[in-house]
């Protein structure tokens, strides 16, 4: 199983180097089994963050075409309204300082993203995987429409806007589209698709290797609806 973790400008660090670590790990737990890169719409390219000046190389252009998984981050600004714009082009590896995460995420609908993301999910072979914001990357690029996912708690009513599902929990799997909530929820997600991809050994040992326990029950659209309380 090979992951393409994607970096944009602004990106969120945690969103990236969380499942980042986790799959990496189950590579090397796994003897091999799973490989991740970052890459970029743009190919190879240092991209800045929402966080400071940091940054991280992405080493290869996405590839909609790979099997696999494909995972979007969210971005890390301030968090700004929803209905904030992007409110000039920039170019690859610019970006203005206190930017909003609204306008960051925006902006990569101003790029190759979107496309490459719906090869990416129109390949039968490829799972399409979001932390946080990156949810909204692809609803607003028209991507999830009728289907069950879910983000950082407060943009839930954006994504439900968008005619997404929105659902309340760590971790959404909806079968070729997996999502996870906040920030920290990368960790579950990786864990989540180690466990589901390569197995429950593989998972475990990761998790006890990184002194974290997973949170939540992964949803899932099955079984029968539950009663109000």
């Amino acid at each position: 199983m090979h992951a393409q973790i994607i970096l944009f400008d602004g990106f969120d660090p945690l969103d990236v180097i969380a499942p980042y670590e986790v799959l990496h790990a189950g590579g090397t737990a796994s003897g091999g089994l799973v490989s991740v890169e970052l890459v970029s719409a743009e190919g190879p390219r240092e991209v800045l963050s929402g966080t400071g000046s940091l940054s991280l190389r992405a080493t290869a252009g996405l590839d909609p075409a790979r099997p696999g998984l494909v995972l979007v981050p969210g971005a890390s600004g301030r968090v700004g309204e929803p209905d904030e714009v992007p409110g000039h082009d920039f170019g690859a590896g610019e970006r203005q300082q206190d930017e909003s995460i609204p306008v960051l995420l925006g902006r990569t609908l101003t790029t190759e993203l979107p496309a490459l993301l719906k090869a990416a999910m129109d390949n039968p072979e490829v799972t399409v995987c979001a932390v946080c914001g990156g949810s909204l990357v692809l609803a607003m690029a028209g991507l999830l429409e009728g289907r069950h996912a879910t983000t950082h708690h407060m943009g839930l009513d954006m994504l439900d806007a968008t005619g997404v599902h929105a659902v309340r929990a760590r971790v959404v799997d909806d079968g070729d589209v997996v999502t996870g909530a906040g920030v920290t929820s990368g960790l579950d997600l990786a864990l989540h698709l180690l466990e589901r991809e390569v197995g429950p050994r593989i998972a475990h040992a990761v998790e006890e290797m990184f002194a974290h326990e997973r949170r939540g029950i992964v949803w899932r659209d099955r079984g029968p609806v539950a009663a109000a309380f």
